[in-house]
């Protein structure tokens, strides 16, 4: 098989055996740190098909890490977040790092109220530059509670290991979710940028009349693809710096066009809404109707 390509891995136990770790203490969970990584004279694959959830915090890395339009030290204390399914790269032979992983496997949710829970938690959804920096103070509590959950692994295992480990995790996960929201106000100045290019974007896209023949009114797809977002994270961004998410805000910018449209123009509701991109005018009416509470044609009588 190529070395390209990802390798797949579907358990703890392929995940230890794959960075040269010893058997893991529970097969559905683990807990290792990056210094025990030895190294590995023959290369790893450079990247990993993780069928596992994985919350990982490094340090110490030869270099910086891009994010969003900025670059930073992973001496800062650097979380991301995977699930099952995303790819990752490795960890390089090259650096040495320090921090730690906890994996954890989907069936270890099974029965229990986190396993549908989870999908709430965004961050799992978002790419590495846009991992979670913290504090020295927020990392230290959150490597405590990594430090109990390793600690829980290296107890025998009885009729309540399960809940506690689940509950470990859960208050993990929770603290995690704090300082991502913490993260988006703390960093506001560096994130502002962003308005001004998803503005510039949009106007750009609502001039340009044959992009909305071709493609039909802008997603939010479209705009984290050209912002190097994840949907997700730049929907919750924006709600953070605006109060209104990408797609609230792709329809703002409709709906000024529109106006625009409406008020400047002799063409007909139908021909303002094939042009703003809608395939059909009944749907133009009704998302202007919901946003305003009048019809279209209503707006440009009274603008008038």
């Amino acid at each position: 098989m190529s070395t390209n390509l990802p390798l797949t891995i579907n358990s703890i136990t392929d995940q230890r055996r794959v960075i040269g770790l010893p058997g893991p203490a529970h097969p559905l969970i683990d807990v290792f740190r990056m210094e025990d990584i030895p190294a590995s004279p023959d290369g790893r694959p450079r990247s990993l098909q993780l069928n596992l959830y994985c919350v990982a915090l490094k340090r110490k890395v030869n270099g910086k890490v891009q994010y969003g339009q900025g670059y930073y030290d992973y001496d800062e204390g650097l979380m991301s977040f995977f699930a099952p399914g995303q790819i990752t790269a490795n960890v390089p032979d090259n650096h040495q790092l320090e921090g730690w992983c906890v994996s954890f496997h989907p069936d270890l949710l099974l029965g229990h109220p986190l396993a549908r829970k989870i999908e709430t938690y965004n961050f799992f959804s978002y790419a590495i530059n846009e991992a979670l920096f913290l504090s020295e103070k927020e990392e230290a509590m959150i490597t405590n509670m990594v430090r109990n959950i390793a600690q829980e692994l290296e107890t025998s295992i009885d009729g309540l290991t399960h809940d506690v480990l689940i509950s470990q995790l859960e208050l993990l996960l929770h603290y995690s979710q704090r300082f991502y929201l913490r993260q988006f106000n703390t960093r506001k100045s560096a994130h502002h940028h962003l308005l001004s290019e998803v503005d510039n974007l949009l106007a750009a896209y609502f001039s340009n009349d044959q992009q909305l023949a071709d493609h039909g009114l802008p997603t939010v797809a479209y705009l984290a693809d050209r912002l190097h977002k994840s949907p997700k994270y730049l929907s919750d961004l924006l709600r953070n710096l605006s109060g209104r998410s990408a797609q609230q805000y792709i329809q703002d910018h409709l709906l000024e066009k529109a106006k625009q449209l409406l008020t400047g123009s002799d063409l007909s509701v139908a021909e303002i809404a094939y042009k703003l991109g809608f395939d059909y005018p009944q749907s133009f009416n009704k998302l202007f109707r919901r946003k305003t509470n009048q019809t279209p044609l209503a707006f440009r009588f009274n603008a008038n």
